[in-house]
């Protein structure tokens, strides 16, 4: 069983999980590419400093590790790849395609928080032992639910692509209460990929707005073998 952490970190944890899902909402609502990007980036941030508290709370290094790792490969090394992979023109549009409306969204996403609430509810008696789990696996549960909503409603594979990454996002979320103490090798491994998949799916995106002209997911017909 762990040490019993102060209510002062557990209130800071849970300031950081109501931000994390605050951001992830703004991506998954958001008109415009650009805005949707930097909500994708704040809740990364949002991801750090929850990693930096558990490190401070639970005196666990390895999460200072996985800190560092997760600002520098998704604030800074996934944003970049984005950017590369659509181009300006995109993320200087207003609007981005979608297949519901925000307010329609807005009413789902509230939904899926609930059956994500309830989802985990059983497991948390399990896991009284450990401080953090009741804030971080609901909050983390929630955001690949809001994930997955995300790429079935939009239809730009960029903002789709956004959307598994807020998947990623929560999973990991998750997993750092309950998992602090991996190795660095195995956290840098898991760390890594993030931005390994970013650049393979970023090519393909470049390479279909070179062919189409479009990153919708609609336009991919013009790919066919002829």
């Amino acid at each position: 069983m762990m040490a019993p952490v102060s209510s002062i970190m557990l209130s800071i944890d849970g300031s950081i999980a109501a931000l994390f899902v605050v951001f992830g909402l703004g991506v998954m609502v958001s008109r415009q590419m650009l805005a949707s990007l930097r909500f994708f980036m704040w809740q990364a941030s949002a991801l750090t400093a929850s990693a930096l508290a558990l490190a401070y709370a639970l005196q666990a290094v390895n999460l200072l590790w996985v800190a560092l790792i997760t600002f520098t490969t998704k604030v800074i090394a996934v944003p970049l790849v984005l950017r590369w992979a659509a181009g300006e023109e995109v993320y200087g549009r207003r609007e981005v395609d979608q297949a519901m409306g925000i307010p329609a969204s807005v009413l789902v996403a509230a939904m899926l928080a609930l059956v994500g609430w309830f989802a985990v509810a059983p497991v948390l008696p399990t896991l009284h032992g450990v401080p953090f789990a009741a804030i971080n696996l609901p909050t983390g549960l929630i955001m690949v639910l809001w994930g997955a909503f995300t790429v079935a409603v939009r239809r730009e594979s960029v903002a789709q692509l956004m959307g598994l990454l807020i998947m990623e996002n929560g999973a990991f979320f998750g997993s750092i209460a309950i998992v602090h103490n991996l190795t660095v090798i195995a956290e840098i491994a898991a760390a890594v990929d993030v931005p390994i998949v970013a650049l393979v799916i970023g090519l393909l995106i470049r390479s279909i707005r070179r062919i189409t002209g479009s990153t919708r997911v609609g336009t991919l017909d013009k790919l066919h073998e002829r």
